[in-house]
């Protein structure tokens, strides 16, 4: 029976991993929207046109109504219509933008009771975007206090063989180290087993409770791979297991102690990510200076604050950062995932103390500390990481910075986009 639960536990994590770096899956209705620019960016004041075609079979649609609307992301639409589709494509005036943003057109279609959707985004001078969240005097003295806390706690690292998992060509472990506040960082290490020194990649998770693998992929070309979760708990239990924390006891856990700067979720989990670099260093295989940080959505959050945070760190690769800018909605604009003050959410976090709290941990406030060159991607269609929030923080990056921008995507990407961050990820450790 646990031979069982462990294949099943393998073949969930396996499938997770794929829906992770998936693209979007295809529809059997295609609504496209496509903006009347080719890259997608007009000047404020510019009027945008959205034209749109709603395919079945790849044959034009009839007779089936389409209801559209646009506005600036994330907010209440500027114009809502509809119209019954007669087979050809139509044009709607999405109208324009005064200052930097983003304007975003969505068309839905119900067909044999299923709804369909598609949108595009125009960007209005997305680069001149800038943050909402203010910095704080004592920022670097806050996080500079608490390393300092961190690094006085033993790393008690623990290091468990996992021989089901492990090739001709690279070890795996179960890893425990200490945090911050005496908690624990678990994960999953994958060394190459070969002679010699090699770089070292952190992985950082993204949003919600689950289990983890490292990258074998990457450890088979010569690299140490460390994929951490961020919660205090074993990366390795049953699939239920997660399940039932991410609907009871870590429901929401981005909002604990939200009013308290020093005792804010966040805390131990930023220092986690460092702790997490400490036990790197520490492995006699790593090669004493290549060392990277990468993940998405929230793993891209932590990969730019993990840079920022600690100077060993020499690259970072980060998809669609999480984190980033999170008060735009209450200056009338998107503001970053998890949407705090999204509508309702604002009854419950608009207070002076989390106000107070969340300048610490926005990811504008360490993207102005990166000193380090930067590999980053994500799409003008996300709507879990508004790409309003996204420039908010890219714009404040002075290190080197490479974007690859693939406008259609939303909180995914392309298999090529993936790709293009591990090359340029192994070209950066001079793994070829």
């Amino acid at each position: 029976m646990k031979t069982f639960k462990r294949g099943i536990s393998v073949i969930f994590f396996a499938l997770f991993s794929v829906l992770l770096t998936a693209q979007i899956p295809e529809q059997l209705v295609k609504v496209i929207v496509t903006p009347n620019k080719d890259n997608w960016l007009y000047k404020p004041g510019e009027k945008a046109l959205f034209s749109v075609q709603v395919l079945f079979h790849y044959n034009p649609l009839k007779g089936v109504k389409a209801y559209y609307e646009v506005g600036p992301e994330k907010l209440e639409p500027t114009k809502k219509d509809s119209l019954v589709l007669d087979g050809k494509s139509f044009v709607i005036d999405g109208g324009t933008l005064k200052s930097p943003g983003f304007l975003r057109c969505i068309v839905t279609v119900n067909y044999e009771g299923k709804k369909y959707e598609g949108m595009a985004t125009a960007g209005y001078d997305p680069e001149k975007i800038k943050q909402t969240v203010p910095r704080p005097a004592d920022f670097n003295d806050f996080w500079n206090k608490a390393k300092s806390e961190l690094s006085r706690i033993p790393l008690d690292a623990r290091m468990t063989l996992v021989p089901e998992r492990c090739t001709e060509k690279v070890n795996v472990y179960n890893v425990s180290i200490m945090n911050y506040g005496y908690s624990k960082i678990y994960g999953m290490l994958a060394i190459p087993r070969k002679e010699g020194k090699f770089p070292a990649v952190l992985f950082v998770p993204g949003a919600g409770v689950r289990g983890y693998v490292p990258d074998m992929e990457l450890a088979e070309k010569g690299i140490i791979t460390f994929v951490i979760g961020i919660h205090g708990i074993p990366v390795n239990l049953d699939p239920g297991v997660y399940q039932d924390l991410a609907n009871g006891a870590l429901r929401e856990y981005y909002t604990f102690n939200l009013d308290n700067k020093d005792r804010y979720y966040y805390k131990r989990v930023y220092l986690g990510c460092v702790r997490a670099n400490d036990f790197l260093v520490s492995l006699p295989q790593y090669d004493g200076s290549n060392l990277a940080v990468t993940g998405g959505s929230q793993g891209g959050a932590l990969s730019i604050i993990t840079a920022a945070l600690d100077s060993r760190t020499k690259y970072l690769a980060a998809l669609y950062p999480a984190l980033c800018d999170v008060t735009g909605y209450l200056e009338g604009r998107a503001g970053g995932w998890p949407h705090l003050f999204l509508k309702n959410n604002a009854s419950f976090h608009n207070y002076k103390e989390k106000l107070e709290t969340i300048p610490y941990y926005d990811v504008v406030n360490f993207a102005r500390e990166l000193k380090i060159p930067g590999f980053y991607t994500w799409g003008f269609n996300d709507e879990v990481c508004p790409p309003t929030s996204m420039y908010a923080a890219y714009n404040l990056i002075s290190s080197p910075k490479t974007l690859l921008l693939i406008h259609d995507t939303g909180h995914w990407a392309y298999p090529e986009q993936h790709s293009n961050l591990r090359s340029w990820l192994t070209e950066k450790l001079g793994i070829r």
